[in-house]
């Protein structure tokens, strides 16, 4: 018996189709270890020794593996071709040793491009021993990740509160979308002006010409900066004699692009089907695994991670074939194309992303796959088809022409293209994310010397034109257009590209508009930060230099260990000289390097960053543990604030403060409407911790007065005291909506609206129906949404529950809340005990921290500890703490994480 490990159960059951009953095919659900986001996971002073844990599927995963191996003859290793194939294989391998079932036992690895059962055969016919120096290549990657993420965000998390994570890729991706952002920023618009004339032959054809010279200059695209200077010359064009001085048409071609590699995938499905990086992804790798085509199951496009841009003999024969039968002999070139890639890491023994078989057209294929399905695989047949197809052959035709008048001369050019054999385009056309400069138009026969009218033409007014112009600043990134500036720079590798978008936009760091990434204030800070900081480590070159150390690991040619310490030891030093910083060192940094986006230069020219509240402070960036903001430096004698960035007038806040209302009839103090960093609220007067309230979902700040303030202000309000026991109840708006609360049960109102008039009945009742479904008073019986099994360590039962804040974890007297977003059906064990251990150590440091709270309040003033939060931690620290930030970084990481009060795990650049 053989037994033969792949990475998804897809696979799986289609390759034990092929191998018949000798074989038994077993998936390993991906991997199955990796590095716990934990203590100790890397040590560094141990030659990078590295823990790996195994999550209780996998646990169970490989338990059905080894009892396989274990009555098998073989093992064949059959994950996928590419680095993370192979350490797959890697850590099966490791795992099947460490239980002692692989003996004497035959142990071969095979790679296979395409899941046929051609690929499949000749893939078991040639096995290979494991790729060590490509296992090497993927250890040095993952002990980077994580050295990187555990290290460098908990120094975020102290400095910057409320800041994410940072990451190895993930910080250089962002920084280019930041950089391009301060770009159209910081652009200052160029008036020019251009001159066309409609022109008119002896045969009266009519074409345009745009002027590129007059008295002796040249006239470049942006030359002519005035309407001044465009009158003088169009007046002089209209009354000048017009003469052709030269015409030239020179044939040209165009040749196809190569097939597909995963990073030019991505960006095609972008830029023509509107697929997200990580969706283009999804698709293709279901593409790879198989689809059911009339009772067989085959895949239908090669391996999809790749960036090869070479493909086999036998393809390329297909598809001349093909492109004979539906195009004819003449789309067909004399020899096959052979590509190379351009990329500087590229692997070229891997192949490009294409169809598995060239013959099944997309019209073939279409009735058994879904909607996005057929038109990715419809994308790569096209491109892949293409790519051997004849070149389009143009012709470019160039006309001179001669202006004199009013003692003048001025030079135009009209320029024109032609296909005169369509070749490749008859089939598909790469797309572009900028607009093409070339002028498809095509010019009129001409002669040299011949005599031209000025002529009106597409309906225009005047023959001659002159139109005023200003220059754009650059566009922002797209997926297609960042994830090939991050491929030109080669900054991570095109396998991580979907989920490094995927990363930057679940951390909020950027949002996707109209398909374009925009990056968020945080985003913007965690960037500025790094700049100002750890410059040498957002670097471009710096990280194209690493990857290429780690291209030349996965060779042979660098040791990978080496690396590592290389990279430790400047790393590790560099996080030394940063930690000691206090936070107003911090803040003056980005108030300088942010300046243009948070204090934008006002219109009256007077100082941006001037508070318009006290008129004597200073406005500058604040951070807290929920974010970042903008406050007054007089805090807390002045509390203005607002959020970063320009306010946004239609939100209640313009650039020159708060809105007033008027007076509380009661205390009277002012009533206004600010704009925060949660949005728009009200406030009640201006000490430093003023009564305010949010304003509630549904609530427009524009139509905010008075009277809906005071409504706000005033809650919670009593509604009446509960009938069975007396007990007050009370309506008002919390996180999760309008609710009435009676002895710690909440129950949720319809509206915002209905919390000034509940009424003791309607109360009463809501309350009823929430305990009756079992949303009663905390500490009562719940029944979980999930039961996850015994706690891998410590024993007793881990469960996901419903709660009054959303879902949670618990094991024993623990809650652990689940992260936004995350859907408590798909919750594993893992996670859970990930979550559970960061709040058991949070919940233990806040009972120290609260104790050291109330003898330093003793000492400190309010008003010194509001200027730099940093003090209170960094001053008179005991002989204790200073030791303790030279342990391993992993331990520093998770001191940093129970300090900052986060239950965020750092980014992870090799999910």
């Amino acid at each position: 018996m053989n037994v033969v490990i792949v990475e998804s159960p897809a696979k799986a059951k289609t390759i034990n189709k092929y191998l018949g009953s000798d074989y038994t095919v077993l998936a390993s659900y991906g991997h199955v270890r990796d590095l716990p986001a934990k203590d100790g996971s890397v040590k560094p002073d141990e030659d990078f020794a590295m823990s790996w844990q195994v999550d209780s599927k996998s646990q169970k995963r490989l338990s059905e593996i080894a009892s396989a191996v274990k009555e098998a003859d073989r093992l064949i290793l059959a994950t996928d071709p590419d680095r993370e194939g192979e350490a797959i294989s890697w850590h099966v391998l490791e795992v099947l040793q460490k239980k002692r079932v692989l003996k004497d036992k035959q142990i071969e690895r095979v790679v296979f491009n395409a899941i046929t059962k051609k690929a499949i055969l000749e893939a078991m016919d040639n096995p290979r021993e494991l790729d060590t120096p490509l296992v090497d290549a993927y250890l040095a990657r993952r002990a980077l990740d994580y050295l990187v993420g555990f290290t460098l965000s908990p120094v975020l998390w102290r400095k910057l509160p409320g800041a994410r994570s940072a990451g190895r890729v993930q910080s250089v991706a962002l920084r280019l979308i930041c950089d391009r952002e301060m770009e159209i920023e910081t652009f200052q618009p160029q008036e020019y002006w251009s001159i066309f004339a409609g022109m008119k032959t002896p045969d009266g054809d009519v074409f345009q010409a745009g002027v590129t010279g007059f008295d002796g200059k040249k006239i470049g695209r942006l030359d002519i900066k005035t309407g001044e200077e465009a009158a003088t010359i169009k007046t002089m064009l209209e009354s000048a004699s017009f003469s052709v001085d030269s015409v030239a048409s020179k044939p040209a071609k165009r040749n196809p692009a190569a097939p597909f590699t995963t990073s030019t995938l991505q960006q095609e499905a972008s830029r023509k089907l509107g697929f997200a990086a990580s969706r283009t992804m999804q698709v293709a790798q279901k593409l790879y695994e198989g689809i059911s085509i009339g009772g067989e199951t085959s895949g239908l496009i090669t391996y999809m991670r790749t960036d090869g841009v070479s493909i086999a003999g036998e393809a390329i024969a297909a598809a001349r074939s093909v492109i004979t039968e539906d195009f004819g002999g003449k789309y067909v070139p004399e020899k096959p194309r052979a590509y190379s890639s351009k990329a500087k890491n590229a692997q070229e023994a891997h192949e490009a992303i294409r169809p598995t078989d060239l013959s099944r057209r997309p019209k073939d294929v279409a009735p058994f796959l879904d909607q996005d399905q057929a038109k990715l695989y419809e994308l790569i047949w096209k491109r892949t088809m293409a790519s051997q197809m004849e070149s389009a052959v143009l012709e470019r035709t160039t006309i001179e022409i001669v202006a004199d008048g009013s003692g003048k001369r001025a030079n135009l050019r009209a320029t024109g293209s032609v296909v005169r054999f369509d070749g490749f385009l008859a089939l598909y056309q790469e797309g572009r994310d900028d607009d093409e400069d070339e002028n498809s138009k095509r010019l009129p026969a001409v002669d040299q010397g011949a005599a031209l009218t000025a002529a009106s033409i597409d309906g225009k007014a005047e023959p001659i034109e002159s139109s005023q112009h200003f220059t754009t600043p650059p566009p922002r990134y797209t997926e297609a257009s960042l994830v090939k500036k991050m491929e030109e720079l080669s900054i991570g590798r095109p396998s991580t590209y979907a989920s490094t978008l995927q990363t930057l936009r679940d951390r909020e760091y950027v949002e996707l508009e109209k398909k374009q990434l925009v990056p968020q204030d945080k985003g913007r800070i965690v960037t500025a930060f790094l700049e100002s900081f750890f410059q040498r480590y957002v670097e471009f070159d710096f990280t194209a230099s690493l990857e290429e150390q780690l291209d030349k690991i996965s060779a042979g040619e660098l040791s990978w260990l080496d690396v590592l310490k290389d990279f430790w030891t400047a790393f590790s030093g560099s996080v030394d000289e940063i930690k000691d910083l206090r936070v107003a060192e911090v803040i003056d940094a980005l108030n300088e390097l942010l300046g243009p986006h948070i204090f934008p230069e006002k219109e009256d020219g007077t100082d941006a960053r001037k508070c318009p509240s006290c008129d004597t402070g200073k406005l500058s960036l604040k951070v807290s543990r929920w974010g970042a903001f903008i406050g007054c430096e007089n805090y807390p004698e002045c509390g203005y604030t607002r959020q970063l960035g320009k306010p946004n007038g239609d939100e209640g806040e313009a650039d020159d403060g708060p809105k007033v209302f008027g007076e509380d009839p009661e205390t009277g103090l002012e009533v206004s409407l600010r704009t925060g960093r949660f949005g728009p609220y009200v406030q009640l007067g201006n000490e430093a911790k003023p009564k305010r309230s949010s304003l509630p979902k549904g609530w427009s700040a524009a139509d905010m007065d008075l009277e809906k303030a005071l409504q706000l202000l005033s809650l919670p309000r009593d509604v009446g005291e509960h009938p069975e026991d007396g007990k007050m109840i009370t309506a008002g708006i919390g996180r999760y909506g309008p609710f009435v609360l009676h002895d710690g049960t909440y129950a949720n109102l319809s509206t915002p609206d209905e919390v000034f008039s509940v009424g003791i009945n309607r109360a009463v009742d809501a309350l009823a129906e929430k305990r009756a479904k079992g949303g009663g008073r905390r500490g009562a019986a719940a029944t979980p949404l999930k039961e996850l099994g015994e706690h891998p360590s410590e024993g007793g039962p881990v469960n996901v529950y419903d709660g009054r804040y959303g879902p949670y974890v618990k094991h024993g007297k623990i809650n652990a809340t689940l992260p936004k977003d995350s859907d408590p059906q798909t919750v594993t064990m893992e996670q859970a005990v990930e979550l559970i251990a960061a709040k058991a150590a949070k919940g233990g440091t806040k009972k120290k921290a609260a104790a050291k709270k109330t003898t330093a309040k003793k000492t400190t003033t309010k008003k010194a500890a509001a200027k730099d939060g940093d003090e209170k931690s960094t001053d008179k620290k005991p002989a204790a703490k200073k030791t303790a930030a030279k342990k391993t970084p992993a331990k520093s990481a998770a001191k940093a994480k129970v300090d900052a009060t986060s239950e965020e795990v750092p980014w992870d650049d090799a999910t």
